[in-house]
Order: structure tokens, then sequence, then C-alpha cells
């Protein structure tokens, strides 16, 4: 098994080891230069530098994406280790300014994103101590082998460290193609890896070429990750129960004025008319077919639109 071990802004891990109920994190960087590349679900450790030169915590990678500030903020507000928007900004900035990065004047902030689910973070007496390979000039990720040498030692003392805390722990394991799925169990107090609301979110606005399945928009501000069957009735985070919506399809299609049937048209409510008379807006998009990504295993899938069919949609 293979882990990916990278060095932790020390400001970051203090915000979020204060924040035990987080349930995803984003493990940004200023640049969108450096893409990180991890096999699904697999353990990401955090290192701190000098002087500490200590793992302090780990997560489970979940996938990479660069994303606009604003959007990386709507989708994990303080699960990017900072208060508010503005301090997001601010730090932001500094660190630009501190190895000299310039954007293109007018273009949109765009930050790395490395979205991570399940955080541990531990105490300072339960630091473990960095690989002792580890080269002092060393200042990117690296990878381990988790199951052979330093990395199975750091590996295992991460392991037990939770395990002391009782923290339930999922196993890495490689997941489906959207990197939400299927996981393994093992030892010690293990879990099934569940994504959150803001994974969920990029992943089908990724899935869908950030365009509205429906109309096309492309205007992202106004573009919603809408769960096909609901968290609230046992809807999974996957890419499979979503669809992009426009923020006003999204609205009608959770109360049942619009659905999606499993040949992936859409259906307009009769309701509509009835209890608002009106709908002149969307009964011509009535039989239309919706987009749908290239990879058909991250379109949304026949199981959760009948649900929706059966259980919400207004005859």
């Amino acid at each position: 098994m293979i882990g990916t071990i990278a060095i932790t802004d020390e400001g970051w891990y203090e915000f979020l080891a204060a924040r035990p109920g987080l349930h995803e994190v984003n493990f940004w960087s200023p640049s969108p230069r450096r893409k990180v590349v991890a096999p699904e679900f697999s353990p990401f450790l955090f290192k701190l530098r000098a002087p500490h030169n200590a793992i302090c915590g780990f997560a489970y990678f979940a996938r990479y994406s660069v994303l606009e500030d604003w959007l990386a903020w709507d989708c994990f507000s303080e699960g990017n280790g900072c208060e508010s928007f503005r301090e997001f900004q601010n730090r932001l900035g500094r660190l630009r300014r501190g190895f000299g990065f310039k954007e293109e004047e007018g273009q949109l902030s765009h930050i790395g994103c490395t979205l991570l689910v399940h955080p541990t973070f531990f105490p300072r007496e339960d630091w473990v101590l960095q690989p002792s390979d580890w080269h002092v000039r060393t200042q990117v990720s690296k990878k381990y082998d988790l199951e052979s040498g330093e990395g199975a030692r750091v590996w295992q003392e991460c392991l037990s460290r939770a395990s002391a805390q009782r923290i339930l722990t999922p196993v890495a394991a490689a997941g489906r193609s959207a990197g939400i799925g299927s996981v393994m169990f093992g030892d010690p107090n293990l879990v099934a890896p569940r994504l959150g609301q803001g994974t969920f979110r990029v992943a089908v606005t990724e899935a869908h070429d950030r365009a509205c399945a429906v109309t096309g928009e492309h205007s992202l501000p106004v573009l919603d990750a809408a769960h096909i069957r609901p968290v609230a009735e046992n809807g999974p985070h996957d890419v499979g129960n979503g669809l992009l919506l426009r923020t006003d399809l999204h609205r009608l299609f959770d109360r049942g004025y619009l659905t999606v049937t499993a040949d992936r048209r859409l259906t307009v409510s009769p309701r509509l008319r009835e209890d608002y008379q009106n709908g002149k807006s969307y009964y011509p998009l009535h039989g239309s077919t919706i987009r749908v990504p290239m990879n058909v295993d991250l379109g949304p899938q026949a199981e959760f639109l009948r649900w929706h069919n059966e259980n919400v949609f207004r005859y």
C-alpha cells in the first residue's frame, strides 16, 4: 500500500486540530501548477517542518482539483484551515508574495486543492517521528511504501495513535473512478470512508464538465451539485447520485416539480402550473435529453433516478 507524506503548514494543522468534528479538509496550495497524484483513499500523512520534523496527523486522499478560491471556500469553509474567507484570501496572498507567484491580470484566482476525508490530528505529545530517510532539503510530497521500512513504521504508529484516541479509521482501497465507492476493512477501529458534501460537489461539478445537465449553463456561481436521492433518505455522496443543475432547477428538482427518467429525459410536472399558475420558463424543457459525462460511470445512475421518479416527483 502506497501512502503520501506531505509537508504541512503549522497554522493549518493547529487550526484544524482544534476542530475535531470536520469530516473533510482541503490541503490546498497557493499555486495550481503542481498536481498531487495518489491512489484513491490512500493514506495522506501530514509532516511538520523543522524543528518539529514530525507527523502530526493523517487523512485519506479523495481527489485533486484546481478550484477558484471562492469555490474552495464554498465547498469546505473552515476545512480550508481558516476562520473566514477574508482570512483565507489574506493567507493565500501572503504565501504567493513569499515565492513571487503572479496571476494573470483579470483572471480568477485558482488554487491547487488536495481533497481529503476522515482527517485525524494528533496532539503534540502524540506526534510521530518523521521517516529517518527524509532528506532535510525535501520540500515536496513524497510517496512511501506503508508495508515496509520507514513507511510501515510511521503508518503503524499513526494507526496506533488513532486507536488510542478511539478514532474510527477507514482503510485505504481503490474506489471507483470518481474516487467514491468501495473500500476494504481491517483493524483497528475501522469504518467505511464516507465523502462529505464538499468533495461530492467538486466531483459532480467536474464530472459534468462544469455545465448544467439541463441547460448547458457554465456560470459556476449559479450551479449546484444536486443529490438525486437525498442524504436524509440514505442517498450517498456518490457522483452517480448527482446532477449538476442551475440553482432554480435544483430547487424544483428537490421539490418534485422536475425529475429525470432512467433514459435521462427531463420531465416537468403539471403540478408546477397548477400550484403556481406559471412555469412557462420550464415547460419548453420537458422531454429534453440531459447532458451526461462522457464516462457513463460518472453520470446519474438509473437506480437513483428511479427512486426520485417514484418518491419525489409530483405526478
